[in-house]
């Protein structure tokens, strides 16, 4: 009888037990602990920072990032409709407009040629989120930025480890952010990191992610309104130990991108991932399909579960969803691309966990 190949399988076996067991036996446990430092610190270096914050999760991270940057209320910040929640909601709570950008059908980023038509002079800031493998095509957001002297802010929360023409991702916002959810090449179990290069704006992080508690000020007084977003020293002893392993897991990913591809060369009437673009080799973060219609997606996602093979469908775009619209928010906004990406479009189980055996019960399973 086969067992379940889930979506995600963590690939834990470097110094996190050891690290872990450090914490444990010397009592540091909570967000204050020689982990987190270490960790901020290498990771900064790895992606080529000043600075590294840790954080409770991605989207703490988003939050944090945001109002840091002091936007006015209502100032626009354009980011693509194709992505996880996370961004807009993060725009919205400090008061921003988010402007919504088409994705491009070949690297379901989005695409970066529609940009200049939404600038307005409401427009502050640029969200660029790099989506599944390959990152969004960055030289011309940087032109952009410069043109109209906008913010660039970069969600590199899948892009452990990719680059953009040999420039790590993460590197190119005036602040940008990781997660380290378990289905990452970095992971905490929860967590995610603030990077910047700004002195300034790394201590408005830090503060931010502690209730704002002013650093020489008494303790338990508030001028402004923070968010105990903390990650622990436990969560950092995790993630530093996936960071030392962290050339192994890209390797690793991409090797199970290549097993997929050479797997599913003959796969008809569904998209695989693109390989590689100009500036990128696909890190294939999560290995996502997208059939020609809806219907062929549902029916293939079912065949799939029924075999106990995990999936998980994409983002659903920005413009549809519910919240967003009982707000009245992007009124009669259409998208097709990001549509089809999010009606027909899933990923197959991609964890670092993954075995050679399980790429061919599932690769056999989709031919057949």
């Amino acid at each position: 009888m086969q067992k379940p190949i889930p979506v995600n399988t963590p690939w834990l076996e470097g110094n996190e037990l050891k690290y872990l067991k450090e914490c444990i036996e010397t009592g540091w446990i909570s967000s204050e602990g020689p982990f987190i430092k270490t960790f901020e610190e290498k990771m900064a270096a790895y992606v080529g920072r000043n600075f590294g914050i840790a954080v409770s999760n991605g989207s703490a991270a988003l939050d944090i990032a945001l109002k840091a940057l002091n936007l006015e209320k209502g100032s626009e910040v354009i980011m693509p409709t194709f992505t996880i929640i996370s961004p807009a909601q993060s725009i919205l709570n400090v008061g921003a407009i988010p402007v919504l950008i088409e994705s491009d059908e070949t690297t379901w980023n989005m695409d970066v040629t529609q940009i200049e038509e939404k600038i307005t002079s409401k427009t502050k800031a640029i969200l660029v989120v790099h989506i599944y493998g390959l990152p969004v095509d960055m030289e011309p957001v940087l032109s952009l930025c410069k043109k109209y002297n906008l913010f660039l802010i970069e969600d590199a929360a899948e892009m452990h480890g990719q680059t953009y023409n040999k420039k790590p991702c993460g590197s190119f916002g005036d602040i940008s952010i990781f997660s380290f959810y378990p289905n990452k090449h970095i992971t905490t179990g929860e967590g995610g990191m603030i990077m910047c290069d700004n002195p300034q704006l790394a201590e408005r992080c830090k503060k931010l992610r502690n209730l704002a508690f002013e650093p020489n000020g008494r303790r338990f007084v508030h001028y402004e309104l923070g968010w105990n977003y903390r990650m622990t020293n436990m969560q950092a002893a995790l993630g530093l130990a996936q960071l030392e392993r962290i050339e192994e897991h890209i390797k690793k990913k991409r090797y199970i991108g290549k097993k997929y591809n050479e797997g599913l060369a003959g796969l008809k009437k569904i998209q695989l991932p693109h390989a590689k673009t100009a500036y990128a080799e696909n890190i294939y973060w999560v290995y996502g399909l997208v059939a020609e219609t809806e219907e062929l997606a549902n029916e293939t996602v079912k065949k799939l579960n029924d075999s106990k093979i995990g999936t998980r469908p994409f983002f659903w775009c920005m413009h549809e969803q519910p919240v967003f619209q009982k707000m009245g928010l992007f009124k009669n906004e259409k998208y097709p691309v990001a549509e089809k990406l999010a009606r027909n479009g899933f990923y197959l189980p991609s964890g670092l966990g993954l075995i050679d055996d399980e790429i061919e019960i599932v690769c056999n399973c989709l031919m057949k």
